[in-house]
């Protein structure tokens, strides 16, 4: 949204607000202008509901926001700066103004602003290029010969676009809802931003090697496929997606014991799939930043690690993924131990006389923890891996 102060196009003098450039004037795209293409236009005004009428100075003047405050927006949601275009609309100055209304009545700092603009327009972004490339480019091949893409592009446009919308608002509520609860539901203030999580990593074994074999198409449905199981599967039983990285996927759930459950029916899924390569899982537990719907921290960095030691067909855990199991009642200390109880319980039963179909009933534990050589792990020091491994049949 950058402009050239000394050239706006209503004669108002420039130099009662702040400064343009809040970059360096040599970093901007200058050559990022607007498309002049009558349909592009069209399809334009659609979408966004008005036609451009304003420059990005009369815009934020029209807001009632500085430019720089209105350009640090605009980058933030992902546009590139148009110079002195002529290519704004009034959606984009009520847009301005809200976010700096929010400002302004101290329910946002600013750089808080610059947080919710920047995380909208990264998710947003995502989601109109996948609509474009995967739904829309395909709805639009001319149905008969003779008809152009352009002929059929609009009206189809006009038909989704509301419903489309209505949808997106449904599921961002749905979301809102579900990660409002888990941040009431926090023990305290710390927790709500550095909490306590599980995290895995699931890993396509061999996918460089897939990527010199297949052809561009046959990669694509394979990723997507790779995406789509993972997907369901960690939303299905109680995880978040937090992304996907092509040949790999990051997951959390609240608690050790889904997170291990996603896991292997992650590994067991893929399994059944002979186009799809072999898959490895790392996890591990402990205190994980959350910002903009991403995870960092030491949690995070070493269940990467334990991925890429992971054998195929595989789920490697550290050792306070492996405790909480325990302590959970999901997995047993140690075979020894699970040896024992069994020896106790039978003891016990003869003991007490009764017969061997009326002894109690013994204990049952969801995995089974295999302890495995400590390994240094680049930047994390010396880790003793555990394999992760199902006992009995997976619950439906």
């Amino acid at each position: 949204m950058t402009v050239d102060d000394t050239n706006s196009d209503d004669g108002v003098e420039p130099s009662s607000g702040p400064s343009v450039h809040s970059t360096p004037h040599h970093e901007v795209d200058h050559t990022a202008e607007p498309t002049d293409d009558p349909l592009a236009i069209r399809l334009e005004a659609l979408i966004l509901g008005a036609d451009r009428r304003y420059t990005p100075f009369q815009a934020a003047r029209t807001a009632g926001v500085s430019m720089d405050l209105a350009s640090r927006f605009w980058r933030a949601m992902g546009f590139a700066d148009i110079g002195q275009a002529k290519a704004l609309t009034e959606a984009d100055v009520l847009a301005l103004r809200r976010l700096a209304g929010l400002v302004e009545a101290g329910l946002l700092s600013e750089p808080m602003a610059i947080q919710v603009a920047r995380s909208t327009g990264q998710t947003t972004a995502r989601l109109a290029e996948w609509q474009i490339d995967s739904f829309l480019e395909g709805l639009t091949e001319p149905p008969e010969p003779g008809m152009t893409r352009t002929e059929v592009t609009y009206p189809l446009v006009e038909l989704l676009l509301p419903e489309l919308q209505e949808f997106l608002v449904y599921v961002w509520r749905r979301q809102l809802a579900a990660a409002t609860g888990r941040v009431v539901q926090a023990a305290d203030d710390e927790e709500m931003v550095d909490r306590r999580l599980a995290v895995g990593f699931a890993d396509l074994v061999g996918f460089t090697r897939l990527t010199r074999r297949l052809e561009e198409e046959e990669l694509g449905e394979l990723v997507e496929a790779f995406e789509t199981t993972s997907a369901d599967l960690v939303a299905a039983h109680g995880g978040r997606l937090i992304k996907t990285l092509g040949d790999e996927v990051l997951f959390a759930a609240d608690d050790a014991g889904t997170a291990g459950e996603i896991a292997l029916r992650l590994v067991e899924a893929m399994a059944q799939d002979t186009t799809m390569p072999a898959l490895r899982v790392g996890m591990a537990f402990g205190t994980v930043t959350t910002r903009m719907g991403d995870v960092f921290g030491t949690t995070v960095n070493l269940a990467s690690r334990l991925t890429s030691i992971a054998p195929k067909d595989a789920v490697l855990v550290d050792g306070a993924f492996a405790a909480e199991l325990i302590r959970n009642g999901d997995a047993p200390a140690s075979e020894a131990e699970e040896t024992a109880a069994v020896a106790e319980r039978a003891r016990l039963a003869e003991k007490e006389g009764r017969r061997p179909d009326e002894k109690p009933p013994l204990p049952t534990y969801r995995f089974g923890l295999q302890p495995m050589w400590q390994r240094p792990v680049r930047g994390l020091g010396v880790v003793e891996p555990w394999m992760l491994a199902r006992r009995g049949k997976p619950a439906s």
